[in-house]
């Protein structure tokens, strides 16, 4: 019988300890149990009671008749503040879709926040097999992924391929953080150079060759200027 997965080691603070409770919900984990928390996070159920209740009563979570608990209704109100904050959406949103119907594959629209690059927009390709993307996903940019190089390139440089990104316009990976996966992302700017993001194109390794992706690339670099945007951001000094 395998061995279970050691519980994560909790953060010590009241506040981190909080956050990591409201980041065990996604797509996949709408509605948890106590005790699926409390796998997920490593704390033990007496607090895990004590800042879900908290929670509760602020708004943050809800706790259903079946004793699961989900996000509450806050969430909507800074969601819609932040989407104001970064008005990008109406705009954003019928390129990535313009792109997925063109590429038959899952787009997604990231920024840079720190040293992480987080998912605000994305239009999912209906296929049997696909990547589908889930919008608020945090990946660590040392993790790599085509965005992430092109995120890197831009602002700071980091990336260890910036000069081929920077040469080139786009970013190709292929099974660098799945062995199943292949990715290519392209900047999207405004016209007077400021960086707005990456655009990632995801499909499965053996269904897309290099080529395809460099012809994925120039959709989304032609998409992207018809609808009023730019592929050429200025680059970090």
């Amino acid at each position: 019988m395998p061995k279970a997965a050691p519980a994560p080691n909790p953060p010590s603070g009241v506040l981190a300890r909080g956050l990591v409770i409201l980041e065990c919900f996604s797509e996949q984990n709408l509605h948890l149990h106590l005790r699926e928390l409390a796998a997920m996070t490593g704390l033990d159920k007496a607090t895990l009671s004590r800042l879900l209740n908290t929670f509760v009563e602020y708004g943050y979570v809800q706790r259903g008749l079946d004793g699961r608990y989900a996000p509450g209704h806050k969430f909507l109100r800074l969601g819609a503040l932040y989407r104001t904050t970064f008005d990008l959406g109406q705009r954003v949103q019928p390129v990535l879709r313009k792109i997925m119907e063109q590429t038959q594959e899952s787009v997604a629209f990231y920024i840079r926040e720190g040293d992480q690059r987080v998912c605000l927009y994305r239009e999912n390709v209906s296929r049997d097999v696909r990547y589908v993307f889930e919008v608020g996903t945090r990946v660590p940019l040392s993790e790599g992924g085509s965005a992430s190089h092109v995120l890197r390139a831009y602002t700071d440089r980091s990336s260890p391929i910036t000069d081929d990104v920077l040469a080139k316009g786009y970013a190709i990976t292929r099974a660098e953080r799945s062995p199943e996966l292949t990715s290519v992302s392209v900047p999207i700017s405004e016209h007077d150079g400021a960086l707005l993001g990456a655009i990632q194109i995801t499909g499965i390794l053996n269904r897309q060759t290099t080529e395809e992706q460099v012809q994925a690339a120039g959709i989304a670099v032609s998409l992207l200027e018809e609808h009023g945007f730019s592929s050429r951001p200025r680059t970090a000094a």
